[in-house]
């Protein structure tokens, strides 16, 4: 039927790959293939969010959320920019929802943003969904760093837009000071902007998190609480920018939604001042099972890597006689899934992605089906 007929940009874009692995496993499938925190959230927002919807707070919201939460995400983070305010503030319906908003209001056809490789699925299918071009850049292995002179190589008249992702999904690498201050230096000799992905700002274990809030002038900053407070479900975020900008966002928004969820954001607002105890708590857990699944990837010949440093996911490389996606496939088929490298890009072929926001027994069971898998292909390559 002619008039059915799926548009082209929609077209023009893959399904996340990380989805498409829950197809192969069966029910008891070991799952460390999606990055949800598998821990309760705080029970603050849980009774503030209750409270809300029985108080009738249950309609429409300010377009950029409401003003209490604008305030508290300005207070929380003015730790990396003292003279944020509300005013810099728009509440999102979701992390990703900030992302595509921002990538809609800059990017015209034919623009070209520069992506990492490997980076999480949804940035280059954003700036193809807006009619721009994604452009690749590389990150280095071990650390995964922006590749600086990569991306210098990769500028041209048309590029608009440079994202960064600290801490790093799929990687779990984070950005260094050095690093975020040449990025932000290239933006503004170049005239490009940064779109800065900061969800996992909350889970860094070894160093300081990098961010680009410092530098509103040629930088948009997106981040959510769905992994801050391991709710998911209540799909909601937010973006920081400058002032002058925010009018932009908030139009885009309307068009996009109308207005965030109203209860969950009192719910948000009820833990948010007081989240630090959460947190702390959180990264501990979360780091014994970064600590664990290092050692265990490290145990298994033909596999390597390098802790990360940040947000909760493993991507370990490997030296075997097969592709990330068929690796995936057989995993999953033994009963583990995880995600192929492939699924984040040119630059992320000969690794996996598996999330450790799961408990260290599943953590146990999925590295033992990853050991037997893996012997199987190196009896193959001898």
């Amino acid at each position: 039927m002619k008039g059915m007929k799926v548009s082209d940009r929609l077209d023009s874009v893959p399904m996340s790959g990380i989805r498409k692995m829950f197809d192969l496993a069966g029910p008891d499938s070991i799952n460390l293939g999606l990055g949800e925190p598998d821990l309760d959230p705080p029970k603050e927002a849980v009774e503030c969010m209750n409270a809300a919807a029985l108080a009738g707070k249950n309609k429409y919201s300010p377009t950029a959320g409401i003003p209490e939460l604008r305030d508290a995400i300005a207070q929380r983070f003015s730790r990396y920019n003292p003279s944020l305010s509300r005013k810099n503030v728009i509440v999102t319906p979701s992390g990703s929802t900030a992302l595509l908003e921002i990538t809609q209001a800059f990017i015209d056809p034919g623009d070209e943003v520069l992506v990492p490789s490997p980076g999480f699925v949804i940035y280059a299918p954003h700036a193809k969904l807006a009619g721009g071009k994604p452009v690749e850049y590389r990150l280095t292995e071990g650390d995964f760093q922006p590749d600086i002179d990569y991306i210098q190589e990769r500028i041209t008249p048309n590029t608009k837009m440079i994202v960064v992702n600290t801490p790093s999904n799929p990687t779990g690498g984070i950005l260094s000071k050095e690093n975020r201050d040449a990025l932000a230096d290239i933006a503004r000799d170049k005239d490009i902007m940064i779109l800065s992905d900061e969800v996992y700002e909350s889970f860094i274990y070894e160093g300081e998190h990098s961010s680009f809030l410092p530098y509103l002038d040629r930088a948009v900053v997106a981040s959510g609480f769905s992994k801050m407070m391991a709710v998911t479900g209540w799909r909601l975020g937010f973006t920081i920018a400058n002032e002058d900008v925010m009018d932009a966002l908030i139009k885009m928004q309307y068009h996009v939604c109308a207005s965030p969820g109203m209860p969950a954001m009192y719910g948000v607002l009820g833990a948010l001042p007081n989240i630090d105890p959460y947190l702390v708590k959180a990264r501990e857990t979360f780091k014994r099972r970064r600590d664990l699944i290092t050692r265990r990837i490290n145990e298994i010949p033909g596999m390597h890597l390098e802790a990360p440093r940040g947000a909760f996911y493993a991507f370990p490389s490997f030296d075997l006689p097969v592709n990330s996606q068929e690796l995936a496939n057989e995993c999953a088929r033994n009963g583990l899934i995880c995600t192929p490298g492939s699924a984040f890009g040119t630059f992320g072929e000969n690794h996996l992605r598996f999330s450790y926001a799961a408990s260290e027994e599943k953590i146990d069971r999925g590295m033992d089906i990853l050991a037997d898998v893996v012997s199987k292909y190196r009896g193959k390559k001898q």
